[in-house]
């Protein structure tokens, strides 16, 4: 290591320290006073170890203030090196991804980050490697989720020109009540819960491969599930069959947890069991009916989903008895939490307003 070099002389101490007092970063200040206590005499190597740095690194702050005063003490980022794709790029990368692709062209079903290399590499001439792929993604604010599934013979015009038009539907299907009577909106689905179980995804160690219990037996019963968001309440019965008089039981089930009072609106699928003429709907429900083929407009599919992953799946049921404690207890769970319903369940263009 060279011999200590001289400071320069046109600061003094004190007006380092007050310098140091005044500036909003934390590390110039304590380079700052550093340098103070040098000019007051101290050892140079004191005076690092009290700024949190060695004498060498002390030596090179001395360099920076000599040739550029306290403003060379500044940390001093030159901003990296230029990015490999321009902005332009980027966002042409950005609507490739959200458009997905074609599977005649792109010869995959899926956007993998190698395709996505290969991609960048043939037309924008810039070689990353697969892990920044990844990276780039996230920048560009993607992320690796799960998708949703689409009815093949779905018509997105008519799903979201019914969200639309709901308000006016609902308004329809309620012109006989009184005014001001509380109207509660209700989701109504049927779940096959069986033997022959689903696995869902677990926490493991990297590189292991846990092993879940699979049944092959067929033993099944069938859990009616009904949730009112607005209020956090559900309804629900665990039945050996989904067919009309099933229905029947869980609309008398509906019609009982409804407020004193008010009138529930259910919405629901176009099973047979649900539009079939020989069902009586009690006095305080109405039924609307979601278009076919649109089980994304019905949150009691993701209460399935819910109930699957926190308390079905992952198990071996002995018997029919089993299978119907086991939808008890979780449709018992799912009752105490109120939160959780109001949370699934809330749709926008379902809950329009709760009274005519």
């Amino acid at each position: 290591m060279g011999s200590a070099i001289k400071m320069r002389t046109d600061y003094s101490a004190a007006e380092l320290r007050r310098l140091a007092k005044s500036s909003k970063d934390s590390k110039q200040s304590r380079r700052l006073l550093s340098l103070a206590a040098v000019l007051d005499g101290m050892s140079r190597e004191d005076a690092a170890r009290g700024g949190g740095m060695d004498r060498q690194t002390l030596r090179d702050w001395v360099h920076r203030f000599n040739d550029a005063g306290p403003d060379g003490l500044e940390d001093a980022w030159n901003g990296g090196p230029e990015p490999r794709l321009s902005v332009s790029q980027k966002a042409e990368l950005a609507r490739i991804v959200e458009t997905g692709l074609d599977r005649a062209v792109d010869g995959v079903v899926r956007w993998r980050r190698i395709d996505l290399q290969r991609l960048i590499k043939e037309r924008f001439g810039v070689d990353y490697h697969e892990r920044y792929v990844g990276t780039l993604l996230k920048q560009l604010g993607f992320s690796h989720i799960s998708a949703r599934p689409l009815h093949p013979g779905q018509d997105g015009e008519i799903v979201e020109a019914y969200k639309k038009n709901f308000p006016r539907t609902l308004s329809a299907h309620l012109a006989d009540l009184p005014k001001g009577k509380p109207v509660e909106i209700w989701f109504q689905d049927e779940a096959r819960i069986g033997q022959k179980n689903g696995i869902v995804r677990q926490w493991a160690r990297r590189g292991t491969r846990p092993r879940q219990p699979a049944d092959q037996r067929y033993k099944s019963a069938y859990l009616f599930g009904a949730i009112c968001p607005a209020r956090g309440i559900a309804a629900g019965l665990a039945l050996p069959f989904a067919d009309t008089e099933a229905m029947q039981l869980h609309l008398d089930e509906i019609s009982r947890h409804v407020a004193r009072r008010a009138h529930a609106v259910l919405l629901l699928d176009r099973a047979g069991w649900h539009t079939t003429a020989k069902l009586k709907v009690l006095k305080n429900i109405t039924l609307i009916f979601l278009p076919p083929r649109a089980p994304e407009l019905n949150p009691v599919e993701n209460v399935w989903q819910y109930l699957r992953q926190n308390w079905l799946s992952n198990r071996v049921f002995e018997g029919y008895d089993a299978i119907i404690d086991a939808a008890c207890g979780a449709w018992r769970e799912l009752i105490e939490r109120p939160n959780t319903i109001t949370s699934i369940g809330m749709r926008e263009w379902a809950h329009v307003g709760q009274s005519n």
